[in-house]
């Protein structure tokens, strides 16, 4: 089988990563429980900071949340290595920006994430993430972005909604943990 993923939020925890890091650069203990409670993706407003100040803190610390110590969300890895071995094609289709491509891959393969050439996506706009998994003829597809995944109803990729505190409204299947992956797929 062809089964794609998204990385951030999706196989790895990158929002509760950097929420860490704003903790630690604004000397402030904003708790876990705030987070899991954000209802949007951004995570800048339980630390007081506008939108402007959010995305201006986001943008400049992305090498540091990108490739620090991020970690991936309990069996996620151990499930793409498993699919790996037996034989399954492993896509990997990210928005993160261009420029910092080579080295999200470079840092995936480090982590252990298994990448074949050609098998990684990198730096697109949603709509152009709905445009490689159509032509890929993914049969799974998994993404914490409501936006991507309904787009993609028409098709006949499987696709799943990891689970985030920003899109408990979706209606569609969820994935809560890592170990329930393959049931989702052969559900």
């Amino acid at each position: 089988m062809k089964f794609g993923f998204d990385i951030d939020d999706t196989l790895i925890d990158l929002r509760a990563h950097a929420f860490a890091l704003y903790n630690k650069k604004l000397g402030k203990n904003v708790g876990l429980e705030v987070f899991h409670a954000l209802q949007r993706v951004e995570i800048h407003e339980p630390f007081g900071l506008t939108d402007a100040e959010g995305a201006a803190m986001w943008n400049s610390s992305l090498e540091e949340i990108y490739f620090t110590d991020c970690p991936s969300f309990e069996r996620a890895l151990e499930t793409l290595q498993d699919l790996a071995q037996q034989g399954h094609d492993i896509y990997y289709i990210t928005s993160r920006p261009k420029q910092y491509c080579e080295q999200t891959q470079a840092w995936m393969k480090a982590q252990g994430f298994p990448i074949t050439e050609g098998h990684f996506f990198c730096g697109m706009q949603d709509t152009e993430k709905v445009a490689i998994i159509k032509e890929l003829a993914l049969d799974v597809y998994v993404d914490d972005k409501p936006a991507v995944l309904e787009t993609l109803q028409d098709v006949n990729t499987k696709v799943i909604l990891k689970n985030q505190s920003y899109n408990k409204h979706v209606e569609l299947p969820r994935l809560n943990h890592w170990q329930d992956f393959l049931g989702l797929v052969n559900n």
